[in-house]
């Protein structure tokens, strides 16, 4: 009987113990538990804020590219206002018959930077020795000339006009044209400037959404460990309240008694609060492992 009690009482000390380290690290991912649910819901705030802050650079960027499809409509009216107030000063100048090609149709007047353009191209063509040879060399030196003769004409014609455009109909035309193609440029930068501020934060917001992620699968773990270590708690607790009930019931049979003694009316409730998933104090769990 003596060696019984004796190792019964080994017994008890050890499921003691495991209980003791079942509890401290259920409590350990209670408290992981706890920190990481702190860091999920902050982290979520975070994305949500960013969502909002996301929409408004949204439906700014769309308010600016409104204002830059406004403003280019002003721009183009300004344009056209330019263009109208320039072609009234060149109706002043001596009228030329239009330019007709070996069909009769009119051709495309010439401009300072179409004739320019063209004189480029064939000096280039040229340089790549495209208008070698005893024909195609003297012609391309006189169709040179001829380009040089009206890039020279029609440069005299642009100072005449840029000499008129003291008239108040082309000065206001001109300042209208400056003043839109301003907005339509400031415009244009807001609306890219709202659009790249809404692409940082979308990154931002995938970013912080990961980290709510990581931290909610990190929850998850802690919680499904902090279950387990329970779990492990409550079965070393039954072990140790069996074992206590049989070594009571050996110390009533050494003294006499013929009824098998029960643990306390209070242990129990304890044990049925824990069974049921109600939290103890400190005192009351220390109580349960207690050896009465």
């Amino acid at each position: 009987m003596a060696e019984l009690k004796d190792l019964l009482e080994e017994r008890r000390k050890m499921v003691d113990k495991k209980a003791t380290q079942h509890r401290e690290q259920r409590d350990d991912w209670n408290e992981k538990t706890k920190e990481f649910t702190t860091t999920r819901n902050e982290l979520n705030n975070e994305v949500r804020e960013l969502i909002v802050q996301v929409r408004e650079q949204r439906d700014l960027r769309d308010q600016m590219n409104e204002m830059v499809r406004e403003k280019k409509k002003e721009r183009d009216e300004a344009n056209q206002a330019v263009k109208a107030a320039k072609e009234a000063i060149r109706s002043t100048f001596p009228e030329k018959a239009p330019e007709l090609d070996k069909r009769g149709r009119p051709i495309r007047p010439k401009t300072v930077q179409s004739v320019t353009r063209t004189m480029e191209r064939m000096e280039r063509e040229f340089n790549e020795g495209k208008h070698s040879g005893k024909k195609a060399e003297p012609a391309y030196f006189k169709k040179m000339k001829e380009l040089s003769a009206d890039l020279k004409r029609l440069k005299a014609e642009e100072k005449n006009v840029e000499a008129a455009e003291g008239s108040t109909e082309l000065r206001t035309a001109v300042a209208a044209q400056e003043t839109a193609h301003n907005a339509v440029k400031e415009a244009a930068e807001a609306a890219q400037s709202a659009h790249d501020l809404m692409i940082e934060w979308n990154a931002e917001v995938d970013k912080q959404r990961e980290k709510a992620e990581a931290a909610h699968r990190r929850l998850r773990t802690s919680k499904k460990e902090a279950d387990k270590e329970h779990s492990m708690y409550i079965v070393s607790l039954r072990c140790l309240h069996s074992i206590q009930d049989i070594l009571r019931a050996m110390r009533s049979a050494s003294a006499g008694g013929g009824q098998r003694p029960a643990a306390t009316d209070e242990t129990q409730d304890l044990m049925a609060k824990l069974l049921a998933g109600e939290v103890l104090s400190t005192e009351e769990v220390m109580q349960l492992q207690r050896f009465d």
